[in-house]
C-alpha cells in the first residue's frame, strides 16, 4: 500500500472510482457508458459511487472493452487478471505471425529483391484474400510472414521510385498484419503494425500512403483508450495532405478520413459533430459516384452508409441505427468481411432494442458470411455469453455457441 507525504496509508481506490477514472480517460459520459454495456446512466453512477457491487463476470469483461482496459486489475484492483484471456481468442497462426513481426532482417540476402511493382501486385491480391469468402484470416495469415520479409528487404535494398512502391506496399501489408491481429490477445502488436505502417508512409513519402495509415491508426486509438481528440487530430492532418478536388483516389481517402472522425466523436457521445463529420465523408461518397469501392479500403456509398450504423449505436440511437440499416444494403459491397461486419453492427443495435431474435438471426447470417469475422468480434462473444439458450432463441444461440467455442 503506498503512502502519502505524512506517511499515513493511502486507501486504495474503489471499483466504482477505478471505473470512473477509465471513464474520464476514455472521454465518455455516463449515458455513453452505460449505453454501450446495456445499462443506464443511473446504474453507472452508482457503480461509480459504490452504490453497486462489481458485476459478475460478463458484464465486467464488457465494461473492460468498452472502456479500453486490457487488465481487470485496472479496474478491480486484483492482479494477474488479464482481460484479454476471457475476452479475446487466439488465432492458429498467431505465433507465426508474431515471429514474422518480431523477426529482424539484419544480414543480406543473396538474391535481388523484388520489384516495388511486383510487390504491389502480391499485395493487392493478399488484400483480394482478406476481402473474400472462406477462412479470410486463415488464408491471410498463410501470406503474411513471406510477404513481410519481401517488403521488408526490398524497401531496405531498391532506391529511388522503386523504394518508394515498396514501402507503400509494406505499409499496406502492415495493414493487414493489424487487422488480422484485431481482436485477439496480441495488443502490443496491433500498436506495433500501426506505427511500423506509418513509418514506411512517411519514408515513403506518400501522402496516400499516410491517409491510409492514419485511417488504421485510428482503430489503434480507439484500442488503446486514446481520446478523440488526438484522434480526430491525426485523421484531419493526414487529410490535410490530399488533393480530393484532383484524383479519385485522394477523394476516397479524404471522405474515409472523415468517416473515422465521425466515428470517433459518436464514440463518445458528441452527436453533432458525428454527423457533421459523417456529412462530409458522405458527400465524398456521392461524388466517386454510385458504383464506386475503393480497391482494399472499400471506401465508398454502401460502406458510408453501412457505417451510420455504427455511427447510430455508439450514440445510444438504436432506433436511428435500425432505420440506417434498413436504408442500406450490405451485400454490394465488395468484401464479406465488410458485409459480416455491418451485419454484427446491426445485431448491436437490435440489441440496444432488447430484440433477442433479431440480434441472433443477424449474428447467424454474419457468421453465415464469414465465420472468422464473427468469431473474433467482441460484441459476438459478449452477446452469445448473455443470450438465453432456450426459448425462441436457445436453438440458435447454442448453435453460435457451439460454431465459436463461447463457453459461459
Amino acid at each position: 500500500m503506498s503512502e502519502c507525504a505524512d506517511n499515513r496509508p493511502l486507501e486504495p481506490l474503489t471499483f466504482g472510482q477505478r471505473v470512473r477514472s477509465a471513464r474520464e480517460r476514455a472521454g465518455q459520459s455516463r449515458a455513453v457508458l452505460g449505453g454501450l454495456v446495456g445499462r443506464s446512466p443511473e446504474w453507472v453512477k452508482a457503480i461509480e459511487y459504490g452504490r453497486l457491487q462489481v458485476p459478475r463476470l460478463p458484464l465486467l469483461l464488457r465494461l473492460a472493452d468498452v472502456l479500453g482496459v486490457q487488465d481487470l486489475a485496472e479496474l478491480t484492483g486484483e492482479d494477474r487478471v488479464a482481460a484479454v484471456t476471457h475476452t479475446k481468442t487466439a488465432h492458429a497462426s498467431l505465433p507465426a505471425v508474431r515471429t514474422a513481426l518480431t523477426t529482424y532482417l539484419l544480414s543480406a540476402r543473396d538474391e535481388e529483391p523484388a520489384s516495388g511493382t511486383e510487390l504491389g501486385r502480391r499485395v493487392a491480391h493478399a488484400w483480394r484474400v482478406w476481402h473474400g469468402i472462406g477462412a479470410h484470416r486463415t488464408q491471410t495469415a498463410v501470406l503474411l510472414p513471406d510477404l513481410l520479409a519481401d517488403c521488408q528487404y526490398a524497401a531496405r535494398t531498391l532506391t529511388g521510385t522503386e523504394k518508394r512502391r515498396a514501402l507503400v506496399a509494406l505499409a499496406e501489408t502492415y495493414h493487414l498484419a493489424q487487422l488480422y491481429l484485431s481482436f485477439q490477445p496480441a495488443p502490443e502488436l496491433v500498436m506495433l503494425t500501426g506505427d511500423r505502417a506509418m513509418a514506411a508512409a512517411q519514408d515513403a513519402d506518400s501522402p496516400r500512403a499516410m491517409a491510409a495509415a492514419a485511417w488504421y491508426m485510428n482503430h489503434v486509438f480507439r484500442d488503446a483508450g486514446e481520446r478523440h481528440e488526438a484522434r480526430v487530430d491525426l485523421a484531419m492532418k493526414a487529410a490535410n495532405l490530399l488533393r480530393p478536388d484532383h484524383a479519385s483516389e485522394d477523394l476516397a481517402r479524404w471522405g474515409m478520413l472523415h468517416l473515422a472522425a465521425a466515428l470517433s466523436y459518436a464514440r463518445v457521445g458528441r452527436r453533432g459533430d458525428a454527423e457533421r463529420f459523417w456529412d462530409r465523408a458522405n458527400d465524398a461518397a456521392r461524388r466517386l459516384g454510385d458504383g464506386y469501392a475503393h480497391p482494399y479500403l472499400i471506401f465508398g456509398r454502401t460502406m458510408v452508409e453501412a457505417y451510420a450504423i455504427t455511427m447510430r449505436v455508439d450514440l445510444m440511437q438504436p432506433g436511428e441505427a435500425v432505420d440506417a440499416a434498413n436504408s442500406v444494403d450490405v451485400s454490394a459491397l465488395p468484401s464479406s468481411t465488410r458485409r459480416a461486419f455491418h451485419e454484427i453492427e446491426t445485431a448491436r443495435a437490435y440489441s440496444q432494442k432488447g430484440e433477442e431474435v433479431a440480434t441472433v438471426t443477424l449474428l447467424k447470417r454474419a457468421f453465415e458470411t464469414s465465420p472468422e469475422t464473427t468469431r473474433f468480434n467482441r460484441f459476438t462473444l459478449g452477446a452469445l455469453r448473455d443470450l438465453p439458450q432456450d426459448g425462441v432463441v436457445g436453438h440458435d444461440v447454442r448453435y453460435l455457441r457451439a460454431k465459436l467455442g463461447v463457453t459461459a
